[in-house]
């Protein structure tokens, strides 16, 4: 058998598992979610988690952003860097990377042809791992057989009960609290944040965004109980959010999509400033638009500063450096600046307002579009209710990748109840770009958000239109109009 039929059956045994991320919350319960298994499936496979530097990352939104930010600080200053996260973008194999790079899949096969056996004597046994479980394990396996000096362990979802929450982390950071996944996590912030903090661990530090009151008490209350140090984002750091702005790079930027080379020329950076226990910083650049991202970015520095107070060699030039070359998509992601194209995985009602606040403050656009799908259980009332009245056109459609789609019809009947924007239905993402393109002009602006599905794949079906990125299609200006840009002085 060739090795593309390995990898093949490879991915059909991983996704033949129960996952928890493709079926509706209707259909899980939190008996679904426990480590009993998890810490036998890693007992079996030699514990590889006990032999790693681990900081774990839990939150409601950010968590991505925040990971991946440290993950590149960490890489600046000479670590081999591991970072395990989810969802993936196109291939399963992006959620373990190693210094940026995905797992090949070579190794992708190599890592289920070592677990399988395991999995299958324990669905013998009793009730076997999940898809979501595997994937943990597969991610502690391949980072402890290509001997990674530090991991970045992104929650999939809660904390208390997810998979990664067997690690002894160095360090536990949490970016934020608000409602999602409320089946699981519960509705009060409270019962959120708990949930949040079961990733705290007696005697290891934790750094937290939280601003919400009730939330930040809840996490305060679990640090004191396990005599774990907590520092806390407008207690003992704080950032200022400067104008945001936008430089034009030496050369284009590189995204991993099929391994074709982006066709933006542009780079966005959100600056701010910082002040923590152990420094002031000016001037911090983050290549992400908006505030939230800022937010984000002040979490991360908090917690290398911590790392370097427990003896980890960064210097202040590669906490920089690390910081303007994080990258990450789908993240207020701009394709193209004329017209302003922009895709985003905002899904819940605090990432909407935090993304609508971001294209007020960068973007200055003539008129402006909307593609949108959801999934179910999402509050998708609260997110229409903030988008639908700032935009002049909306389309409606559905991603294909995953069974947890909300209906377009659906979208449809609840976008008359709540606006008389005019909306569209496309059934397809393919169909709603080519439809979007039409009525685009230089100086508008297309918004693509709902979800990370749809993020995902409107990008895909973006970037594989040549015909609209090529160079003559409205040149770029080296400080484009559409954008808002700072004052030069």
């Amino acid at each position: 058998m060739d090795s593309f039929s390995n990898y093949r059956q490879s991915l059909r045994f991983l996704f033949s598992r129960i996952n928890y991320e493709r079926i509706s919350t209707s259909e899980t319960s939190k008996q679904g979610f426990q480590l009993g298994r998890m810490h036998d499936l890693l007992s079996r496979l030699g514990n590889p988690h006990l032999e790693q530097r681990i900081i774990h990352v839990a939150g409601s939104k950010g968590k991505g952003s925040t990971a991946g930010m440290i993950a590149s600080i960490l890489q600046s200053a000479g670590y081999r860097t591991a970072l395990f996260s989810s969802p993936h973008l196109y291939r399963i194999e992006e959620r373990f990377s190693i210094n940026k790079h995905p797992a090949s899949t070579a190794q992708f096969t190599e890592l289920i042809t070592h677990i399988r056996p395991h999995v299958e004597q324990m669905d013998r046994e009793s009730v076997g791992p999940t898809y979501f479980e595997i994937t943990t394990a597969m991610a502690f396996l391949h980072f402890s057989n290509n001997l990674a000096d530090a991991t970045v362990l992104e929650v999939g979802l809660g904390g208390r009960l997810d998979s990664t929450n067997v690690c002894l982390p160095e360090l536990a950071v949490i970016t934020s609290i608000s409602r999602d996944h409320t089946r699981q996590l519960g509705s009060r912030l409270e019962d959120i944040a708990k949930e949040k903090a079961g990733i705290v661990k007696p005697g290891i530090p934790v750094i937290s965004g939280v601003t919400n009151p009730p939330a930040r008490k809840a996490i305060s209350e679990i640090c004191a109980i396990r005599k774990a140090s907590l520092r806390e984002l407008n207690k003992d750091f704080s950032y200022h959010c400067c104008e945001p702005h936008a430089f034009k790079t030496a050369q284009l930027q590189e995204v991993v999509e099929d391994s074709r080379p982006s066709p933006r020329p542009m780079t966005f950076f959100t600056e701010f400033d910082l002040k923590t226990w152990r420094n002031h910083w000016t001037g911090l650049q983050v290549p992400l638009l908006g505030a939230h991202q800022a937010a984000n970015a002040a979490v991360a520095i908090a917690a290398i500063e911590t790392l370097q107070e427990n003896n980890w060699s960064i210097t202040k030039q590669e906490i920089r450096n690390g910081l303007e070359n994080t990258r990450l998509p789908i993240r207020a992601e701009v394709l193209k600046t004329h017209p302003a194209i922009i895709v985003d995985a905002s899904h819940n009602d605090a990432s909407i307002a935090a993304l609508t606040q971001t294209l007020d403050t960068s973007f200055s656009p003539e008129k402006q579009l909307l593609i949108f799908a959801a999934t179910q259980e999402k509050d998708i009332s609260i997110m229409l209710e903030q988008l639908l009245p700032r935009f002049q056109k909306v389309i409606l459609t559905q991603y294909q990748n995953n069974p947890r789609a909300v209906p377009v019809e659906q979208l449809a009947e609840l976008t008359k109840r709540l606006s008389d924007t005019e909306f569209t239905v496309c059934y397809h993402p393919r169909h709603a770009w080519n439809h979007a393109k039409q009525g685009l002009g230089p100086q508008d602006l297309l918004c693509v958000t709902g979800s990370f599905f749809i993020a995902a794949e409107m990008r895909h079906w973006i970037l594989k239109d040549k015909e609209f990125f090529t160079e003559t299609n409205y040149p770029v200006p080296h400080f484009p109009n559409i954008l808002r840009t700072r004052k030069q002085t």
